[in-house]
């Protein structure tokens, strides 16, 4: 009795309440335009060139054990 007392209220949450909230804040910041600011965007470009090179690592290293150890990725 105690869970179904609590189940409706969050159903309704979830259902009806939440995606609307979710809306409506993610449209306020649309119409709001916010934007990155210079820092931010200077640290989302060091961030892509930093995720590049590590991609880069990580394939070389993985063409590295396969020449060297080829069933390393069942193990």
């Amino acid at each position: 009795m105690s869970a179904l007392l609590l189940a409706i209220p969050l159903t309704i949450f979830v259902l009806f309440v939440a995606p609307i909230w979710l809306w409506l804040h993610y449209s306020n910041r649309q119409q709001n335009g916010i934007q990155l600011t210079h820092q931010e965007m200077q640290r989302l470009a060091q961030l892509t060139e930093d995720a590049k090179r590590m991609r880069e690592r990580i394939q070389a290293l993985e063409e590295i054990l396969d020449a060297e150890h080829p069933n390393w990725r069942q193990s």
